[in-house]
């Protein structure tokens, strides 16, 4: 060890207080780093293992290939398993309304197969063997096509052909360009109804089907899923070995392995963690800088002694970096540690929050990463090495006599530390001596409340950020009114009704009803519109007259008369068959409700959408009764509508729904709603219900109540690792505000003394030390409150950048209490403390330092 770095080491032992300081803040920072690390490492194993659980343990799919293919990548070098099922062909699927899927693909599983690639049930059970078959969902609710558990269906099984080369799941559907070639009839028996295959491509020409391998049919093309050792090599492979075959990557899996083509999410997830490790890195360089700026100042004459006797500027430099090395070869591995502990404490109480919003069963764990540690370390010195090098190339480029002098520490004219008399006459004399004393040391004092500002800024923008969240939860809670629903467009009343009357028995229902909703336009006379709505709504008008879109509630006798007493409305003019309709016709205008019509009651002429598009000729003439209130919430309407200005919803009971909906209008929705007491627990019965009764019609079940419990695990998730990171990202705050504020204090020991020996009192004293404290809480909160109210705005708009929806801007006014308190008692706590350590000293002592 030569003699400069022996010099380093003996500054570091000198100055303890501030060693420990500068050792705690790189320790943090390491924390920090390596928290953010292995949080993203584990997050992502947990996503690739959901997807996993999800999609299947396969990394590439290749189509249509023969045995031998298959055997051949089965003893490829890199490859962990590998699974097959055969295409046994496609069939014309009879009634399809999907012109790009006019087939049914039969795929030939095996026991592997069916571990290997997940089939997850909406009813009935996995084939058994060759003569049952598995029918995809997506032939009901896309092509319109209905199999129901424990049909027979007779398929002519075949293949598609295109110039004498067969065609598979790769390649689109052409009638221009393929034929059908049939090769025999199988007859099958369903045995159960699944959601659509994952590996299944949007663009396939051909809705899968699953059975069971038979032993005996001599196809020869399969598919096959290859899974690699090393998922990094997936690229070099298919290079490799793909050849003309098609192939088919899950990327599913390797978009959390950074492996996958999806090159928005890997910039996003690269981008995020450089942030994050960004706002570390400036935080910790502020710190870090302070203590290695402030060192290098009590040690300028020792440098200026050192360049004097023929110490080059590189062997000073490499002094401070050693300096830099020792601090960070403690800090470093203790930082990590800590970091890896707090992470597993964090992961630890999100894990089961986590569950409850992705992945039931796959588990959150910590993923420790050799590599991400590495990393972590390496940023961490690097941050050391910069915070290091900055003050020493500074140090070093200082004329000798300068250093030796300290001439350089302070250069002001008296103009530059003069105040007013104003200042004198409310500061007194103490607080004179404490305002000229920022003005003679303003980059010592400008890094104190850049640190505070830091923490301020953060710590009320991540309260915003929260504060957000729980408007929009608040906001979605309110405009529900019940716990589940049941969504089941195409499905008949005479299935429809006998399954509510024994889902509304399920335990903690309370009330229930059931609806549907219909489109219409319907036609009105220009002249009785309102003047409010010909300022907000578009205009449909032709002519004298104006067409309006306008949705049917059909709603059950019990909701629908309970509507009619509310509003006083007699009911025998508003039932039977030529019964008046009620209607809620109104333009939203900055979150009020305005008339659309300036009459309270009107006839219509009316027309229902159709499945095909086309208007009916003749329209059907009603009564409506214009009200206020607000109709039953809809269930979600299953079809993806455009959004039109006018809130026009016509009520009516359900028993007249067959005088206005023939077998070709089209159903926007139709299904049950329920109010419980225990909305898991019923839904979970009415679940069992569906299942016994045997449904066959696609429908969604909507558990309210659990939606709602995501978004409250979303905020919960939110709060956690908001406020551990800014915790964090505080104590880096108050390490370096506590480290800068009390070396200066300690840097001006002589300057504190000769006050003293002048006769300046305690209490004056004191007095002047506390006019400091509040100039750096108060600057510090001039400029850190208003920025983080600009970041906490913007937030906002970032999160409802389409509107807010009622949400108004809303400060978050507590945390902003306990930023301004907290500034103010760490400020004042640390100059507490330093003054003591003054106060101890003797006076004569303190004049006579010479700064070595």
């Amino acid at each position: 060890m030569n003699i400069f770095n022996k010099v380093a080491l003996q500054g570091l032992k000198k100055n303890r207080t501030r060693t420990l300081v500068t050792i705690i803040g790189v320790v943090l920072s390491a924390a920090m780093i390596t928290a953010v690390a292995t949080f993203g490492v584990s997050l992502l194993s947990y996503m690739t293992n959901g997807a996993i659980a999800k999609y299947g343990d396969w990394h590439v799919e290749f189509l249509d290939v023969d045995s031998s293919f298959v055997q051949e990548r089965t003893h490829d070098d890199g490859v962990a398993s590998t699974a097959t099922f055969e295409n046994i062909g496609y069939a014309a699927l009879d009634g399809g309304k999907t012109p790009g899927k006019p087939y049914l693909f039969l795929a030939g599983y095996s026991e592997e197969t069916l571990d290997a690639l997940p089939v997850t049930l909406f009813s009935g059970r996995m084939p058994e063997n060759s003569g049952e078959i598995l029918v995809s969902g997506k032939v009901a609710t896309e092509a319109g096509v209905k199999f129901a558990v424990g049909d027979t269906v007779s398929l002519t099984v075949g293949s598609r052909m295109s110039g004498g080369e067969k065609l598979g799941q790769n390649v689109p559907y052409n009638a221009q360009s393929e034929t059908f070639v049939p090769q025999g009839e199988k007859t099958y028996k369903v045995v159960g109804i699944c959601q659509r295959p994952r590996f299944e491509e949007n663009s396939a020409p051909g809705y899968t089907l699953i059975t069971k391998t038979d032993a005996g049919d001599s196809t020869d093309s399969f598919s096959l899923f290859v899974t690699l050792k090393n998922p990094r090599q997936i690229h070099a492979y298919i290079d490799k070995t793909a050849g003309d075959h098609a192939y088919f990557l899950n990327d599913y899996v390797l978009r959390f392995m950074g492996l996958s083509d999806d090159n928005m999410f890997n910039r996003l997830l690269y981008a995020v963690g450089g942030i994050v490790v960004a706002i570390i890195m400036i935080g910790s360089i502020f710190l870090i800088y302070n203590s290695f700026n402030i060192s290098l100042n009590e040690r300028t004459q020792q440098f200026g002694i050192l360049m004097s006797v023929g110490a080059t500027a590189k062997q000073l430099r490499n002094s401070v970096l050693f300096e830099g090395l020792c601090i960070g070869a403690v800090g470093i591995p203790i930082g990590i540690l800590v970091g890896m502990g707090g992470i597993k404490l964090v992961i630890d109480i999100v894990a089961k929050t986590f569950g409850n919003i992705l992945y039931t069963d796959v588990p959150l764990n910590v993923t420790v990463s050799i590599p991400a540690i590495i990393a972590a370390a390496a940023v961490s010195m690097v941050t050391i090495l910069i915070s290091a090098y900055i003050p020493a190339r500074k140090a070093v480029n200082t004329p000798v006599m300068e250093c030796i002098r300290q001439t350089n520490e302070v250069k002001v004219e008296s103009k530059a530390v003069k105040t007013s008399n104003l200042s004198q006459h409310i500061y007194g004399l103490e607080g004179t001596l404490a305002l000229k004393n920022f003005k003679r040391n303003k980059k010592r004092y400008r890094s104190i409340v850049l640190s505070l500002v830091l923490s301020v800024v953060l710590f009320i923008s991540a309260s915003a950020f929260v504060t957000d969240l729980k408007l929009a939860l608040g906001q979605s809670t309110e405009v529900t009114t019940y716990d589940v629903a049941f969504a089941a467009r195409d499905m008949d009343d005479s299935e429809m009704l006998p399954l509510y009357d024994k889902m509304k028995t399920a335990d903690g229902v309370y009330a229930s009803s059931y609806q549907a909703l219909v489109t219409y336009s319907g036609t009105a006379k220009a002249s009785d519109m309102t003047d409010d709505y010909w300022e907000y709504a578009p205009s449909y008008a032709t002519g004298d007259t104006v067409k309006l879109p306008m949705q049917f509630q059909f709603l059950d006798e019990s909701t629908y008369l309970s509507i009619l007493a509310e509003l006083g409305l007699p009911a025998e003019e508003y039932t039977g068959p030529n019964a008046k309709l009620i209607s809620v016709a109104k333009i939203e205008e900055a979150g009020e409700y305005v008339d659309v019509f300036k009459n309270s009651a009107m006839n219509f002429t009316i027309v229902p959408k159709t499945d095909d598009g086309a208007e009916p000729e003749q329209g059907k003439n009603v009564s409506i009764t214009f009200v206020d209130t607000a109709p039953p919430d809809t269930l979600p309407i299953l079809d993806a509508t455009e959004p039109t200005p006018i809130f026009f919803y016509v009520m009516a009971p359900y028993s007249l729904k067959e005088q206005y909906v023939t077998p070709d209008t089209h159903v926007a929705m139709k299904g049950m709603t329920f109010q419980s007491e225990s909305p898991t627990q019923s839904a979970a019965e009415m679940e069992t219900m569906i299942e016994g009764a045997g449904i066959t019609a696609a429908y969604n079940m909507y558990n309210m109540n659990r939606l709602m419990d995501e978004s409250r695990n979303y905020i919960f998730i939110a709060n956690v690792f908001a406020y551990t990171f800014i915790i964090m990202i505080s104590l880096i705050a108050i390490a370096n505000v506590f480290n800068t504020i009390s070396t200066n204090i300690k840097l001006r020991r002589r300057e504190l003394a000769m006050l003293r020996s002048v006769g300046m009192s305690e209490h004056d004293f004191q007095k002047m030390m506390n006019f400091e404290c509040a100039f750096y809480g108060m600057r510090a909160l001039l400029v850190g409150l208003p920025v983080a109210v600009i970041f906490s705005w913007l937030i906002y708009k970032g999160m409802f950048i389409g509107g807010a929806d009622g949400i108004v801007f809303v400060l978050p006014w507590a945390s902003i209490g306990i930023s301004v308190f907290s500034v103010l008692f760490i400020v004042f706590v640390t100059m507490l403390y330093a003054i003591s350590k003054i106060k101890k000293e003797n006076i004569i002592d303190a004049l006579r330092d010479d700064m070595t």
